[in-house]
């Protein structure tokens, strides 16, 4: 039997939505989740299963809290488990967003772990009767004295977990650290590899069914009639309002009849999109709600130049591999399961029960891996559909998954941003003042944002639940438009400004890194227009306004490792780019260097990288580097098209990606800081690398190409002007 192992309790304590903390003392995830039990049990087999609210998506985090785990507990790595994410089982910890995973997670798993072994070193004290001094722990073993040895496994029976945390139980001095800080393997790998089924989409249970959504052929359309004979016998047929899809047992005939019913469905459409081609002056003439940042009030009088700029970026898709999937089926006594790679599978429940009418606690949501979503993709929202789908035929599992042209067409995108800045420089040189204004969409639409339920297929019901404008996340979580909008340099007097567009024509909510890709674009763009002006080393230029010491180093070690200041061949350009994530997290420094001959190639990457404290450095690594090429991507290649009524990029030809020929060569130097807290890396240097790759094309071509994506055609474009 499992040793004190109560799984479906209640969480006590406030959750972690902003409400005051039960225990301020104790770290934030574990204040709001205070019983050691929903976080920790022990097995017979001498496994320890660990349960945290943050979730695997690619990014290796349960490796890393296994490390921090496994340390606490005195137990090898091995033998500590990390389940997917439960509702009903574990911690409520909010959403796995925004680096914060290590940041939030990592010290409530610590200070539980580490009280869970004091606990049984309590229990083997108390049954050898001896001092607790004496007792020992090394691979998952207690011993005492006289040879005395117990597992945990065999002391579990008489240690009771049921009890609060206790701020005051010591952790380990890092110093003596034996996994924390190693490359550990990934857990998560093995499987993947093998090609195993372990993704949402490889789920079936039993009795499980199969079912597609017809989706509208625009936002907002309407349906105004369907022929259900168009679908084969052995498939049912599901509406709700506009909300059109099919059920059946084979998932070749579901698709199937999901085409057909697709041809004969009659919709009323309107244009409701924006001119594509005019995004920065859609965004700048909107109803925006404007905050200001930072304001060091009127600028002092200077001698020097006044330079400024405008740059903008298109709306991003997410274009995970593989597209969204999501698994429901509605219980025969009224309760709902629910299977889905949500990045907040707690506020997807609660959605999901206020979008039915049922309480939280009718709704259990397991979480299961699928493709790397960074950020609000359409796992939530496939979710619901399999939920509304499921609800026709009660105690039968239905699997919805999405095509690649719902993905491309339908989930959330990474909001058009559109910039303008103006500097002064002083006589010697240096940026006397700086003024910023950044408008953008809401970069977060996630499920219950604003209290609506927020999922997709809502506004398609016949009472319909539509979702209003995406919001920001509050300054003091990072911000949203205004991510990274002030400069980590000192630039004199400033006044950074974001403009949150009222408007959600085309929908928004949270790609990796939110407003900070464009906003270090740009800063970084303009900070080497403005070393130009004065004539200095765009390397040199920065380390002038930089007085963080953080900051300096991973700008120095990133430059040196790429050979700053060489020569390089024709046709080919070096650029470089800076930022700390949030103004708070991890420093990130990157040297581009493109070819720009025949097209625009990215052919290396040398990047640096402070994330304090490393937990897994080959972890910190691997997510510098997935964050490097998809900021390549984004950069080099990618924009969101449509026209005035739907979005027209479904496909990889219409949006295309990069390749894996195309893959830049990436070097990344980790500068440790073992004595300071640990920090996110995977939005660390989405920024700094569309910073870096283009000033390298403007070094390679001697032009200023300020719109993205930076395209062959966008850098003809400017020279023709």
């Amino acid at each position: 039997m499992t040793a004190r192992s109560p799984a479906a309790v209640s969480d006590t304590g406030p959750r972690v939505d902003g409400a005051p903390a039960r225990n301020p003392a104790l770290p934030k995830d574990l204040a709001a989740n205070p019983r050691l039990d929903r976080w920790v049990s022990v097995h017979d087999d001498g496994t320890v299963e660990v349960r945290v609210g943050k979730v695997e998506f690619g990014q290796g985090i349960l490796t890393a809290l296994a490390q921090v785990a496994a340390e606490e507990l005195d137990l090898p790595l091995d033998r500590v488990r990390m389940p997917g994410a439960s509702t009903a089982t574990g911690p409520d910890e909010g959403l796995t967003a925004g680096s914060m995973s290590i940041i939030e997670a990592a010290p409530a798993v610590r200070l539980v772990c580490a009280q869970v072994r004091a606990l049984f070193a309590a229990e083997a004290s108390r049954r050898w009767r001896t001092d607790l001094a004496t007792i020992e722990v090394a691979g998952g073993e207690f011993r005492g004295p006289a040879g005395a040895s117990a597992t945990y496994a065999e002391l579990a029976g008489s240690v009771d977990l049921a009890v609060d945390a206790d701020p005051a139980t010591p952790v380990k001095d890092p110093a003596g650290y034996r996994l924390v800080g190693t490359s550990a393997a990934r857990l998560d790998l093995p499987g993947k590899v093998a090609g195993l089924p372990r993704f949402i989409a490889d789920l079936r249970l039993p009795g499980q069914l199969f079912g597609r959504v017809v989706r509208p052929p625009s936002p907002g359309a309407q349906l105004t009639a369907v022929d259900a004979s168009a679908v084969g016998e052995g498939v049912r047929v599901v509406r709700d309002g506009s909300f059109l899809g099919v059920i059946g047992p084979d998932e070749a005939e579901v698709g199937a009849a999901a085409d057909a019913l697709r041809r004969v469905a009659r919709w009323a459409e309107t244009d409701t999109l924006p001119d594509e081609d005019d995004l920065a002056g859609h965004l700048r003439r909107a109803p925006a709600e404007a905050t200001t940042v930072v304001d060091d009030g009127p600028a002092p009088r200077a001698t020097g130049p006044i330079l400024g700029a405008r740059y903008t970026r298109p709306y991003l898709a997410h274009a995970s591999i593989a597209p969204s999937c999501g698994v429901a089926r509605w219980e025969l006594d009224g309760t709902l399961s629910v299977w889905s790679s949500s990045q907040g599978i707690h506020r997807l429940r609660d959605a999901i029960a206020q979008a039915l009418g049922l309480g939280a606690d009718a709704v259990v949501v397991q979480h299961v891996e699928n493709a790397g979503c960074y950020g609000h993709n359409g796992a939530d929202d496939a979710a619901f559909d399999a939920v509304l789908l499921a609800r026709a035929v009660p105690g039968r599992p239905v699997q919805a998954r999405w095509s690649r042209a719902d993905e491309l067409g339908w989930a959330p995108f990474g909001s058009a941003m559109a910039v303008e800045v103006t500097a002064q420089l002083d006589g010697a040189g240096r940026i006397a003042s700086w003024r910023y204004d950044v408008w953008s969409q809401g970069h977060t639409a996630r499920p219950g944002y604003a209290g609506v339920p927020g999922l997709l297929a809502g506004a398609s019901l016949e009472q319909p639940r539509p979702a209003p404008p995406a919001s920001d996340p509050p300054q003091a979580a990072g911000g949203g438009t205004s991510r990274n909008a002030v400069p980590l340099y000192d630039v004199g007097n400033r006044c950074v400004r974001g403009h949150r567009v009222l408007d959600n024509a085309v929908r928004s909510s949270a790609l990796r890194a939110l407003g900070a890709h464009m906003n270090v674009f740009s800063i970084e763009s303009f900070l080497d227009e403005l070393a130009w002006a004065a004539g200095a080393d765009p390397l040199e230029f920065r380390l002038r306004h930089l007085d963080d010491e953080r900051a300096r180093a991973v700008l120095t070690t990133a430059a040196t490792a790429a050979g700053w200041g060489g020569a390089l061949d024709d046709g080919l350009g070096r650029g470089i780019g800076l930022a700390r994530y949030k103004g708070r997290g991890a420093y990130c420094a990157v040297v581009a260097e493109v070819e720009a001959v025949h097209d625009i190639r990215v052919r290396r990457l040398t990047v640096a990288v402070d994330v304090g404290r490393i937990v897994n450095p080959e972890g910190v690594r691997m997510q510098i580097e997935g964050g490097a090429v998809q900021a390549t991507s984004w950069t080099t290649k990618e924009r969101v098209r449509f026209d005035r009524r739907r979005i027209t990029s479904d496909d990889w030809e219409s949006y295309p990606i990069l390749r894996f020929t195309e893959v830049p060569e990436i070097d990344v130097r980790l500068v440790d800081r073992p004595d300071l807290p640990s920090v996110g890396a995977g939005e660390a240097a989405q920024g700094p690398t569309a910073g870096a790759i283009a000033n390298a094309v403007a070094a390679a071509v001697g032009v200023r190409v300020r719109d993205l994506p930076l395209t062959t055609e966008a850098v003809t474009a400017v020279i023709n002007r």
